[in-house]
């Protein structure tokens, strides 16, 4: 798939008429903010070309690109590979290519007294406020839900019990932003609004840096869950757009890597070598 998108994007390079193009209009998942923020930048030093990005929850960006009658970015870089791929489907874009992994973690309050062992107990403590993102609108919503069915199969009944308990605090179209400097995520636990997020481990990392009480926990290996983040250009973007896509998946994997992503094509950059 990697390859087919590479074809598809110098291909178009070929094809599409040259034009002057100063910027990039890229949307993506909020997850992606500091690492592709950091790409932009390179991007931008390398090929003088800017990026104007817009960052949100996967699913309501989706929705934005397709509901929209113009053309709304050229490159969309999402938190899932589902989104991406219905765009493709719909004619909206062209190949999706997997340019990232992460993982979902346990963001913990400090005082809480939790465990990888005992992660699944402490999320059902009826005294314990769990929260999460929004499904369908945001991927991480969508991951943790699948955390839940795993729960299910480990103690019946627990679907329904996290499920009812779970606090959608972010990911919606009205979601609370981000402090200046400071993740959303830490904020909310800061503030009381929950005593465990599940969130990507990406995100539970940059808050611990911000809150050196909170915690990071990993999720037993019976409820962990992965997130393969897709990549596609749309089928309007000037070939500025498609370069800019060529960048992340080579000279970006290592940005990504920085931010604690796993980077699937920065070994194969490494061996080259």
């Amino acid at each position: 798939m990697a390859m087919r998108f590479v074809l598809a994007i110098m291909a178009a390079i070929v094809i599409t008429p040259a034009h002057a193009a100063d910027s990039v209009r890229l949307y993506a998942a909020g997850s992606l903010r500091a690492a592709l923020d950091e790409v932009a930048r390179a991007f931008t030093t390398t090929s003088g070309i800017t990026i104007s990005p817009k960052y949100g929850a996967s699913g309501l960006l989706k929705d934005e690109i397709a509901g929209a009658a113009d053309a709304v970015t050229d490159v969309f870089a999402s938190a899932n590979m589902e989104h991406p791929r219905a765009l493709a489907q719909a004619g909206k874009s062209g190949p999706v290519v997997l340019f990232a992994r992460n993982q979902l973690c346990a963001l913990v309050r400090p005082g809480l007294v939790v465990d990888s062992t005992t992660l699944l107990a402490s999320m059902l403590d009826a005294t314990v406020k769990l929260g999460t993102s929004t499904p369908k609108a945001d991927p991480s919503g969508d991951y943790a839900w699948e955390v839940f069915h795993k729960a299910e199969a480990l103690q019946p009944g627990a679907f329904v019990r996290l499920e009812s308990k779970a606090i959608k605090l972010v990911g919606g179209p009205d979601g609370p932003q981000a402090p200046p400097g400071r993740t959303v995520y830490g904020a909310l636990l800061a503030d009381g609004r929950a005593d465990i997020f599940l969130t990507y481990c990406t995100n539970a990392l940059a808050a611990t840096r911000e809150n050196p009480e909170q915690r990071m926990v990993q999720l037993p290996d019976a409820l962990k869950v992965g997130a393969d983040y897709g990549l596609t250009v749309l089928e309007t973007a000037p070939p500025a757009a498609y370069r800019f896509a060529l960048f992340i998946l080579a000279d970006g994997q290592q940005f990504l890597a920085k931010h604690g992503f796993t980077a699937p094509n920065l070994p194969l950059r490494q061996a080259a070598r």
